[in-house]
């Protein structure tokens, strides 16, 4: 069965450590862990801002996670750090790209990411989630079995 190892990235206050806690059966500060239904362990890394981005995409990772605050100061600015960021990476593994905040901040709207990934010609798969939604961030994995 093995398992599947996925790193949350993402920028501040996004929801990474949040999104793992909500469906976690063991959980330290930025680190989950739990069972799939399939029988899978799932292990969810956050990478906060204090860790080098260089160590972290060199792990053993199956799936990337880029969350977005939409309320942040510049969200689509935020997407292309990310993707900028972890392009090696996301060469290598799958990759799926979170809007969060969408109901305290709901500009921008979806349509301008997906405009911004046809712009710039990246190809991730693109959704709005809540953290602290269960069922939302159990779509989001979804993408990785």
């Amino acid at each position: 069965m093995g398992e599947i190892k996925l790193l949350f990235v993402g920028s501040q206050s996004a929801g990474k450590t949040t999104a793992i806690a909500t469906v976690s059966e063991v959980n330290a500060l930025d680190y989950g862990e739990f069972t799939l239904d399939t029988g899978q362990k799932l292990r969810c890394y956050a990478a906060t801002s204090g860790q080098p981005y260089s160590y972290l995409a060199k792990g053993t990772f199956n799936g990337l996670i880029i969350l977005i605050n939409n309320a942040g100061s510049d969200p689509i600015g935020d997407i292309a750090r990310y993707v900028d960021t972890f392009r090696e990476l996301i060469s290598k593994i799958k990759t799926v790209i979170g809007i969060t905040h969408l109901d305290v901040a709901p500009e921008p709207e979806l349509p301008s990411y997906h405009n911004y990934l046809r712009e710039h010609q990246i190809q991730l798969p693109l959704m709005a989630i809540d953290p602290r939604s269960r069922s939302s961030i159990m779509a989001l994995i979804k993408r990785f079995q």
